[in-house]
């Protein structure tokens, strides 16, 4: 490592030994704008045999146990390295030069699964009633249907769990080893949006070389690290999916697609049904080029739709149409109506508005014969 980068490092390591807890906050501001540090972190964390790698792995954990939300995604944000460095060295059978990398993941792992009091944490989201209004829509606007609002106001809200309780582990094993990644990776996504471009870049390469290492497929890499076939897990696999997915979307869009088509070869080898599913149909609803350029940045936009309530009050509607009166005395007071079979004529109509009502611009409207009957039944 540089003497640079490792002055970087040192430096980082002995300025929050000292830290008051009361700078804390001004601190986790600061963190992010040393540009040499993530570079430096990075550097250390690929390479096992580093003396820093031990210091480095307990800092970071000490800045995940703090409460502070910047501090504890300064840490997650190499939470993919970590990944893809431990699974390496457990193909490789080094679990010497592991341990505590092992241990970090464990600790944030531990963390996450129990609330402040320590009690069991239970992931879970509300489906929101109909009967209430949101962005999307108006509960009046629901009508006649059969599940009216004072019929839905009745039902009690559905709450989904999505990652039920988790046992705590003090070491990895065979078959619990994916269980736990599966679960850091979901904590990743959870705070997707808040990592930087260099994580998604991680994320993308953590995807893509666990995903083809030990397969003929890697001799068509650039890079040629020797690793040996890493065992991957069908839900690890949706939770990387899941990681690419936005990191297309937000800069990535070259190396997000590579790590897209990775992973659906693995899942083609391994016939695993569930990244499959969600690899081919996140494959299927890409265009074909980036959008918004080369990097693809920021472009998952969602327009909402306007409730009822922030419609302009000067729109066009049937309550207003009947609104409206003679502006000008004398302008077509006694329009002729022509009458034909008992009804109005639509081309005759279609002239009296024009005569009778030159604001609404209906020369080329179709729907001037119903508009005409509403209006010369209010006059």
């Amino acid at each position: 490592m540089l003497g640079e980068g490792r002055g970087v490092v040192e430096e980082w390591l002995s300025e929050f030994k000292t830290l008051p807890a009361s700078q804390l906050s001004s601190y986790a501001s600061t963190l992010s704008q040393k540009k040499s540090l993530v570079p430096a972190l990075y550097r250390i964390i690929q390479d096992p045999n580093s003396e820093l790698l031990e210091p480095v792995c307990n800092q970071l954990f000490e800045l995940y146990r703090n409460s502070e939300d910047r501090l504890r995604r300064f840490t997650l944000q190499f939470l993919p390295e970590l990944v893809w460095v431990y699974l390496r060295l457990m193909a490789s059978r080094d679990r010497q030069s592991n341990g505590c990398i092992e241990a970090l993941l464990l600790g944030i792992y531990n963390l996450e699964i129990v609330d402040k009091e320590g009690n069991s944490k239970m992931l879970s989201f509300t489906v929101p009633s109909l009967s209430k209004p949101s962005v999307y829509h108006e509960p009046s606007s629901l009508g006649s249907m059969a599940l009216t609002e004072g019929a839905l106001s009745q039902h009690d809200l559905i709450r989904v769990v999505y990652s039920g309780m988790h046992p705590q582990r003090e070491t990895f094993t065979a078959q619990n080893r994916f269980e736990v990644l599966a679960f850091l990776m979901l904590c990743y996504n959870s705070a997707v949006v808040y990592m930087p471009p260099s994580s998604y870049q991680a994320v993308c390469r953590m995807s893509s070389r666990l995903c083809v290492c030990g397969f003929p497929r890697q001799q068509q890499k650039l890079w040629r690290e020797p690793c040996n076939r890493v065992v991957l897990d069908p839900e690890f696999m949706v939770q990387m999916l899941t990681s690419v997915y936005h990191a297309i979307y937000n800069g990535e869009w070259d190396l997000g697609r590579e790590a897209l088509d990775d992973i659906l070869y693995r899942a083609r080898l391994e016939l695993y049904s569930e990244p499959l599913l969600l690899g081919n149909a996140m494959k299927s609803s890409l265009p074909d080029s980036a959008p918004e350029g080369s990097r693809g940045r920021k472009v998952l936009q969602v327009e909402i739709t306007p409730t009822v309530s922030r419609i302009s009050r000067s729109a066009i509607t049937a309550a207003s149409i009947r609104r409206l009166r003679w502006k000008r005395a004398g302008k077509a007071a006694n329009p002729v109506l022509y009458e034909k079979g008992g009804a109005y004529s639509q081309s005759h109509t279609r002239v009296v508005l024009l005569v009778a009502y030159p604001e609404l611009n209906i020369s080329k409207c179709h729907c001037a014969f119903p508009i005409a009957l509403l209006i010369l039944d209010q006059c």
